[in-house]
């Protein structure tokens, strides 16, 4: 992925009135003075906070509702799974984030995160990982192979994306349940970390605190804030995460094993009344982000373009705003951030984009449903 030598010319025209239907919008781009267009279309409608979704082998689509609901959407039709796990509604807490099994076309497994109380101690919820089966549109075979404690009343922070590497280790995200100066740096408790298990929920030996006393053995980064953007670099193999900052300081992070990514100890963010709570932005020894936005753009949902039908973006990285409603287009050089452009401006509340197995990119946008972007002469 070289770019270093290419000038950029980014134009993005929308054509928007508030009556219009995403369907009826249309992106123009201007690339080295080459037209890019995209119609933005409308697949599935009228939904709250579709949180992720996930594209099945006949080309349906399972959709998380935050509110707790799993909708499957085929030929047209939406049908609410059954037996779906209680979640804990509350705040940012609900039904989350959803990823098939590398292997999903042998073994049928798909792997749910969600806020629950699977103890019923009342004390609130904590992020959960469970796996299962779908038949006759219900979930069957469910196992709980992840439960982070304990539980809190906190509505905040559960992070909770999910994804698999080349390897088919699983890798998943827990925020720091607003207890910033006590879990993300300590190891020895959950919240504020990424994980690595394998996809039956035991823990893989070569995890970096596997054998590290009193540690917990699925750790495998910390110092994080609250990553809700996951994805695999699809050439290098390697996780790529992106996390909130508070007032400004969102990140984009290589993940790698047992490294410390600073939070709160190092951060480009300050607090949202606009006071300090650290002078520095990077301390050694603890990993530096390869990017950061400040002002924050609140990031939801990342993917990386490898399809032949964005040719002008292959290689570039999509991030969701959730603050300011667009998608934003990250351009990659060695490892780095060199440029972005917002498209779908004002769209709504982005809260997943993923470029599904036919080659299209995908967006879930709050109160509003899932759109796609089709390229057009």
């Amino acid at each position: 992925m070289k770019y270093s030598n290419i000038f950029f010319s980014l134009i993005t025209v929308l054509i928007i009135s508030c009556k219009e239907k995403p369907s009826e919008k249309l992106a123009l781009q201007t690339l080295n003075n080459n037209k890019f267009k995209f119609e933005v279309e409308t697949i599935v409608s009228d939904m709250d906070i579709p949180w992720s979704m996930a594209f099945l082998p006949n080309n349906s689509i399972l959709i998380t509702e935050l509110k707790g609901e799993l909708i499957h959407f085929k030929n047209g039709v939406k049908t609410n799974i059954k037996n779906v796990p209680e979640v804990y509604f509350r705040g940012q807490g609900g039904l989350l984030d959803i990823e098939l099994d590398p292997n999903y076309a042998e073994n049928g497994w798909l792997y749910l995160s969600y806020a629950a109380n699977i103890e019923n101690d009342g004390n609130g919820g904590n992020t959960t990982i469970m796996r299962a089966k779908l038949k006759n549109d219900a979930l069957v075979e469910t196992q709980v192979i992840y439960k982070a404690t304990p539980n809190t009343q906190s509505g905040t922070h559960f992070g909770s994306r999910i994804e698999f590497d080349k390897k088919g280790y699983l890798y998943f995200s827990i925020g720091d349940r607003y207890n910033r100066d006590v879990l993300p740096q300590d190891i020895t408790k959950d919240a504020g970390k990424i994980y690595r298990i394998n996809s039956d929920g035991t823990i893989p030996t070569d995890n970096p605190f596997y054998n590290t006393k009193n540690a917990i053995k699925a750790i495998y980064s910390y110092g994080h804030r609250n990553p809700q953007g996951m994805a695999m670099h699809p050439e290098t193999g390697e996780i790529w995460a992106h996390e909130h900052g508070p007032k400004g300081g969102d990140e984009i992070n290589i993940i790698k094993a047992g490294k410390n990514y600073g939070w709160p100890k190092a951060s480009f963010g300050v607090n949202y009344s606009g006071t300090k709570f650290t002078d520095k932005t990077s301390i050694k020894g603890m990993e530096d982000p390869i990017h950061h936005w400040t002002p924050s753009i609140a990031p939801s949902g990342m993917t990386f373009v490898t399809s032949n039908k964005y040719p002008e973006w292959k290689g570039n990285v999509l991030v969701g705003s959730l603050k300011f409603q667009y998608v934003t287009r990250c351009v990659i050089e060695n490892n780095k951030v060199v440029k972005e452009e917002k498209l779908l401006e004002n769209i709504g509340r982005v809260r997943c984009v993923r470029q599904a197995p036919d080659g299209y990119i995908y967006v879930a946008v709050q109160n509003l449903g899932i759109v796609r972007l089709t390229p057009s002469s």
